[in-house]
């Protein structure tokens, strides 16, 4: 007979089963199940006797078991798009804070920002049998991996990007007030030449009314539009500029700035990893910043901060955002059978040193519709 078989680890020690707990506090075994799983009728004095022989004993729970027998595993699925991001990482802080501490695991995976990476991460996710989860789609278009998780049964809530043809609890930032905030701010300093720099995959040239893969971004180029249309800039649309992750950012942030005819003056970046990038260009190239470049950003990342000069940003409260979304699935797998809501939380200013007027001292007109 195998190790396994007689109830021994590979290494030789006696698997410690609920049997042995219940024998230990002399309590039977349907009595020690009931209190080491916290369900059933269990008196607070028995339950005490039982953990602490579970304890004394170091009994650790089969997760299998449990989850077969009360149909729970008491674990969360969490799916971002890029677990390098920042955004990413404290937003997942935010879930986990509020997971642990209503008693669920919460397990990661990372989409890469692919529709293909994003299925298997959902497919190994629902085969560990998550009681539900949170995702920050890679797609806000195509959603039929999102939809496996609702065929499967599961809650789902959306973080950081919406689904609008699904009916799911999301969580999102005020991103289109944010955007035009920022670039009012540019503007007003009487920049007129501003590129907004974002990674999501889009085919080349943007024009207005397209649909992008992402709500988040989407948002973000409607308010950056929206702001250069009220500043009187012809043809808006030619300043923003995607697929920054297919050129690389550092080698696109180059190009545009290296343009002259263009005459870039000022850089709204989608991210904080984008306004690194552009940070880093604008010092390899010799370009003051804000003498020579103005540059604004989304999200307050720890060397915003610390740089000279400090980049104005606009702050997501992005801890907040994974916060929510972990409330409100725990409330639904809690059997919450309200309509859906989509949560809308406000972002804020951080004004510091990164903005000045155009390097000419004046506000230059923007003539033609040239791509740039």
């Amino acid at each position: 007979m195998s190790e396994a078989g007689n109830g021994r680890h590979g290494n030789g020690r006696h698997e410690v089963t609920v049997a042995d707990v219940a024998a230990a506090a002399k309590v039977s075994k349907a009595t020690a199940a009931r209190a080491l799983g916290d369900y059933g009728a269990v008196s607070e004095a028995v339950r005490d006797r039982v953990q602490a022989a579970a304890e004394e004993l170091g009994y650790r729970p089969n997760a299998l078991a449990r989850t077969m027998s009360t149909g729970r595993s008491n674990t969360l699925g969490i799916v971002v798009g890029d677990i390098e991001n920042p955004f990413f990482a404290q937003a997942t802080r935010g879930a986990s804070d509020v997971a642990n501490a209503a008693g669920f695991d919460l397990i990661l995976s990372n989409s890469d920002e692919d529709g293909d990476t994003e299925a298997k991460a959902i497919g190994v996710q629902l085969a560990k049998r998550v009681d539900g989860m949170l995702v920050a789609p890679a797609s806000s278009v195509d959603v039929e991996n999102l939809r496996t998780i609702v065929a499967a049964g599961r809650p789902l809530v959306l973080f950081d990007r919406a689904a609008p043809s699904l009916e799911v609890d999301t969580v999102i930032a005020a991103n289109r007030t944010g955007a035009r905030q920022l670039t009012g701010l540019l503007t007003a300093a009487g920049h007129r030449r501003i590129a907004f720099i974002s990674t999501i995959a889009h085919p080349d040239g943007y024009r207005l009314g397209d649909v992008l893969g992402s709500t988040s971004v989407a948002e973000r180029v409607d308010g950056f539009v929206s702001a250069l249309d009220d500043a009187g800039v012809p043809d808006p649309a030619r300043f923003v500029h995607l697929n920054a992750r297919r050129e690389g950012v550092e080698h696109l942030a180059r190009r545009l700035l290296e343009d002259h005819e263009a005459g870039i003056t000022a850089v709204v970046a989608s991210d904080s990893l984008i306004a690194l990038a552009v940070f880093r260009v604008a010092r390899a190239l010799g370009r003051n910043i804000p003498g020579d470049l103005s540059l604004v950003a989304f999200d307050d990342a720890d060397w915003t901060g610390a740089t000279t000069p400090a980049i104005t940003v606009m702050a997501q409260p992005i801890h907040e955002i994974g916060a929510e979304a972990a409330r409100l699935l725990i409330q639904r797998i809690g059997g919450d059978g309200r309509p859906p809501v989509t949560r809308v939380l406000d972002q804020h200013l951080i004004a510091r040193e990164s903005i000045a007027p155009p390097i000419d001292g004046e506000t230059r007109p923007v003539a033609g519709s040239r791509t740039l």
